[in-house]
């Protein structure tokens, strides 16, 4: 079993807070980061796939297709965007970094892992900040 891992960077902004508590207790669970103003990030998130390599093409999969599902599923969604206000597929989820890799990994999960492919998604890293990364893991 082999991998490849490609790397996408975006940029969004998001509030934490849960609409049933009052200021108080977002402040106190959030910090900084129930702010109603929110605040950006420079996302990097790192797509890692795995499979056999095709002996014609010596591929796991074309890096095109992972660009293509990618930036169409959640790209194109997120960038620039108000993660609260502007992402319906994030509606209702509080955006931290692990919600976040969650809700994108069950957007791309099956056109990743196509059978034309042979391959599977293996893995996300969603990097929040060079010092925060949320992981989720096919197990």
């Amino acid at each position: 079993m082999k991998t490849i891992r490609k790397i996408f960077d975006f940029c969004a902004s998001h509030t934490l807070f849960r609409p049933d508590w009052d200021e108080a207790k977002n402040r106190a669970v959030f910090g900084k980061c129930s702010n109603p103003n929110g605040h950006g990030h420079n996302y990097e998130l790192q797509v890692i796939v795995s499979g056999e390599i095709d002996p014609e093409t010596g591929m796991i999969i074309d890096a095109s297709k992972i660009d293509k599902i990618v930036s169409e599923l959640v790209i194109q969604e997120v960038d620039h965007k108000d993660l609260n206000r502007d992402v319906a597929w994030l509606d209702g989820i509080i955006p931290t970094a692990e919600n976040f890799v969650d809700a994108i990994w069950q957007r791309i999960e099956v056109p990743l892992s196509d059978s034309a492919f042979n391959a599977r998604l293996e893995k996300l890293e969603l990097w929040e900040t060079r010092s925060i990364c949320a992981t989720r893991e096919r197990i």
